[in-house]
């Protein structure tokens, strides 16, 4: 013999709500917060935000989903934050190295344009 779910009270309007409610159907209060999407389309999303946006945009702008999905209990979401934040990092690295070679080759080229320029 089957139980039925046994039905609980929406702590706002008092009205039956089955546990497996996200909000009340009655008053529309969140009762507890749904699933991470875990599609391929919301994976490449998550991931491609990851490498074009390094750490220094997250901290600026805090739009980067990686986070929720680290801090998730199901497995495979949190393996989802765990792969973006590989990423961002190696982003983020990849970001600094490029400006630190950037910013010596111009400091390089002035110096020569210079020495150049006085040994006429």
């Amino acid at each position: 013999m089957m139980n039925a779910p046994q039905a609980a009270i929406c702590p706002n309007c008092n009205q039956p709500i089955l546990p497996q409610y996200y909000f009340c159907p009655n008053c529309g209060k969140n009762l507890h917060e749904p699933p991470l999407p875990t599609s391929l389309g919301t994976q490449l999303w998550i991931y491609a935000f990851s490498i074009i946006l390094p750490m220094i945009g997250f901290l600026a702008i805090t739009k980067w989903q990686g986070m929720k999905y680290i801090r998730s209990e199901d497995p495979a979401t949190k393996q989802i934050g765990q792969i973006a934040w590989f990423l961002i990092i190696v982003s983020t690295v990849v970001t600094f190295w490029y400006a630190y070679v950037w910013t010596t080759n111009e400091i390089q080229a002035s110096i020569n344009s210079v020495n150049s320029d006085m040994s006429f």
